[in-house]
């Protein structure tokens, strides 16, 4: 049984992916959700990760296991130009749906995912887990108590080293590029503060440059944005950075906040607060925002609890990721036919 004895969730997983590990394996096994199937396009790769990781049993395809009976929950981590087409299925088989983000490949895609979950009536959520966290909760609560006062800046800058470039990021038919893979939590970041700058965010402008020898896919992409209270926002990326940088520094009118790894922040759970009153730095905790983001999906599909993101979020989050590309001269993704 998992948290307080109750039923677990029954998730099927699609693929054999990397970051499965961390972002579910361990969340589930620290809250004591079943893995009840997993399905990737090589078996003998799905065979040694269900081995490897407690998988109840493998599955044909991933149609079987969107099909499966057994399977309450499907978490979908594919590479980005598969999340539209398998969330699309796996709504349309009435399962509930934690999809890696973005949740599809455009924001016309993302409205199809949408009329599927309304039709579905089941849960959709995109995982941005790092909102879950404490720390990123900090910093909500720092402009909600007005100590930083109004808001006037915030720079949120996501960058890692160049993963191979075999690698499914780098392939435009896959949806890849920096913006999608690692701007797009800077975007979701800007917008979650739209209650303490009037309203969302907007692009006014964007550059980019292209990775060599895959024309059309970003290796970086900085955005320049402007809020309708006044504020101000960047929101950079760069997928083949000199080391790590998932920061964001938030700019008000009697301070400013400053969170060294807000997408991780298991590994650096600071917040540091820079005020007239002098400087101080809380540490709010190394759990996993992943665990603390299984957690809150769990009770929306048990008790209907509320959510801060769903299916309406992904699709405001993909019509910026889109517009922010034909600021910067690129075409917004395409569609993966599968």
């Amino acid at each position: 049984m998992s948290e307080q004895g109750r039923e677990p969730l029954r998730i099927g997983v699609l693929g054999a992916a990397r970051i499965t590990e961390r972002s579910l394996i361990g969340p589930a096994r620290e809250t004591g959700h079943r893995l009840v199937a997993v399905a990737a396009r090589d078996r003998a790769r799905a065979e040694a990760f269900a081995a490897a990781h407690g998988v109840e049993r493998v599955v044909g395809s991933y149609a079987e296991l969107v099909a499966d009976p057994e399977v309450d929950v499907v978490y979908n981590p594919l590479a980005n130009g598969l999340h539209g087409p398998w969330n699309l299925a796996a709504l349309a088989a009435g399962k509930h749906v934690l999809s890696e983000k973005p949740s599809a490949s455009n924001a016309e895609e993302a409205a199809e995912v949408r009329a599927a979950a309304e039709r579905a009536g089941t849960v959709f959520m995109e995982a941005f887990h790092y909102l879950f966290h404490p720390v990123t909760r900090r910093l909500h609560d720092l402009l909600a108590s007005g100590e930083l006062g109004e808001l006037r800046h915030v720079e949120a800058r996501v960058a890692i080293a160049a993963p191979p470039q075999s690698d499914p990021r780098w392939s435009l038919p896959l949806a890849g590029g920096a913006l999608m893979d690692l701007g797009c939590y800077g975007l979701h970041a800007l917008r979650t503060l739209a209650p303490w700058a009037g309203g969302a965010p907007r692009p006014v402008a964007a550059r980019a440059g292209e990775r060599a020898g895959a024309p059309g896919v970003d290796e970086w992409l900085d955005a320049e944005l402007e809020f309708p209270g006044g504020a101000t926002g960047t929101a950079r990326c760069h997928m083949a950075y000199d080391g790590l940088d998932m920061s964001i520094r938030i700019v008000g009118s009697r301070g400013e906040a400053t969170a060294p790894n807000f997408v991780l922040p298991h590994l650096d759970d600071r917040v540091v607060v820079r005020t007239a009153a002098g400087e101080r730095t809380g540490h709010l905790g190394t759990r996993s925002s992943y665990t603390y983001q299984l957690e809150a999906f769990a009770a929306r599909v048990r008790d209907g609890a509320p959510l801060p993101l769903d299916a309406d979020d992904a699709v405001a989050t993909m019509r910026l990721v889109d517009a922010c590309y034909r600021k910067a001269g690129l075409e917004p993704r395409p569609r993966t036919a599968v």
